[in-house]
């Protein structure tokens, strides 16, 4: 005889089974789920930068970044003034009598670039997957700006990454990534600008001092191909085989896929034409300083200014002092004088406005969107921002 109760006590062993069944199904998501954590924090970890380590406030506080500010201003100054006898009298007539509108004009076309800097910097970051608004990417170049005009070695450049990861979940070894990328731009275009600059200006015969410059800019192209080259096709392998942690692997991947994956063929188009905007803007400063400034018989010309600027720039690569201060200063002047016939008077006030515009306009102006933005205390962008549906997922 069949016992009536035997279905039930089988739906109660079903029922626990399958309540057995349900927990076991949900664990294991949470378990997946548990690993993922833990992967995604080993990366944020990796990714992590020490704010003290990073912190404007506090390397300003440090002796030696006060020594690297304080001492090239002095040993100009000990040059300048006591070395070379310049005249500070004949400085100051010199800026006195100059076209202050013209100074301004320069002013303003130096500014120019920042916001053609910015929507570069955005069409690098979307080549890896991330969105950013081309105001966001502006403010943050210029507080970096700041920092590379108050500390030395560039730190500005790893400070940008580190503000857009504060302040975004983008990876900071990417974003370092595209920022290297963009510095590699920038020298292909001071080589090839200055070159063409330089042969243009001295087409009736280059003096010597230039053909040295015009084999270090041709010897600067070609490391600078062969470094993407090796780095594109032998960089991991060459990290798989030294003793390195996994974790050091990893952050390689993600810089090289900013490195990378930030100018395709579609991009690079824009990119060179932007890129080339960004440093007439650094000419024409220069150009409309000497315009201003008028000095008889100098006859710089526009191809001189692209020249002597882009010679300036590539002379703050030098990790000395920020900005290059006394290096750049003592560059151009030289240039100046050995290739443009000018006095050690007018070159040296030529420079000294110039920088006035380029750096110490940068670290006033600086400071004030220093105390008052929000990006450095990670507050966030004023755009949405994460991986960009065009573009694979940051």
């Amino acid at each position: 005889m069949t016992d009536p109760l035997e279905p039930e006590r089988r739906s109660g062993v079903d029922r626990r089974q399958t309540d057995r069944r349900r927990v076991r199904s949900h664990a294991e998501p949470e378990r997946r789920s548990g690993r993922d954590r833990r992967v995604v924090e080993a990366r944020r970890e990796a990714d992590q930068v020490s704010v003290d380590s990073i912190s404007l406030g506090r390397r300003l506080r440090q002796p030696r970044t006060i020594l690297s500010l304080a001492i090239p201003i002095i040993l100009l100054v000990l040059i300048f003034r006591v070395a070379l006898n310049v005249d500070v009298n004949e400085l100051a007539d010199g800026i006195g009598r100059s076209n202050k509108l013209l100074i301004l004009a320069g002013f303003v076309v130096f500014y120019l670039g920042f916001p053609l800097r910015g929507f570069r910097w955005v069409l690098l970051l979307r080549g890896t997957g991330f969105r950013l608004r081309t105001r966001d990417a502006t403010e943050i170049i210029f507080l970096s700006w700041l920092v590379n005009c108050l500390v030395p070695a560039k730190l500005g450049d790893l400070y940008r990454a580190y503000l857009l990861k504060i302040n975004s979940p983008v990876s900071l070894s990417r974003t370092v990534g595209t920022v290297f990328i963009e510095r590699i731009l920038d020298l292909f275009a001071i080589a090839v600008l200055g070159l063409a600059a330089g042969f243009w200006s001295f087409r009736n015969g280059l003096p010597g001092e230039i053909q040295v410059v015009a084999a270090i800019g041709v010897a600067v192209i070609v490391l600078l191909a062969l470094g993407l080259l090796t780095l594109r096709n032998f960089g991991r392998r060459i990290l798989v085989r030294l003793p390195i942690p996994h974790r050091a692997l990893e952050l390689y991947d993600r810089f090289e896929e900013g490195v990378f994956g930030a100018v395709g063929i579609r991009a690079l188009p824009r990119l060179v034409v932007i890129t080339g905007l960004i440093w007439a803007t650094e000419a024409l400063r220069l150009y409309l300083v000497v315009q201003a400034l008028n000095f008889p018989g100098v006859q710089l010309g526009l191809s001189g200014a692209v020249f002597v600027a882009l010679i300036g720039s590539l002379l703050t690569a030098v990790p000395l002092a920020p900005a290059g201060l006394g290096v750049v200063d003592l560059g151009m002047a030289g240039i100046l004088i050995a290739a443009y016939g000018t006095t050690l008077s007018q070159a040296t006030t030529i420079v000294l406005v110039d920088r006035t515009i380029s750096v110490f306009s940068i670290i006033v102006l600086g400071s004030i969107a220093y105390a008052v933005s929000s990006k450095r205390r990670g507050a966030g962008l004023t755009g949405p921002v994460g991986p960009d549906p065009s573009g694979s997922p940051a």
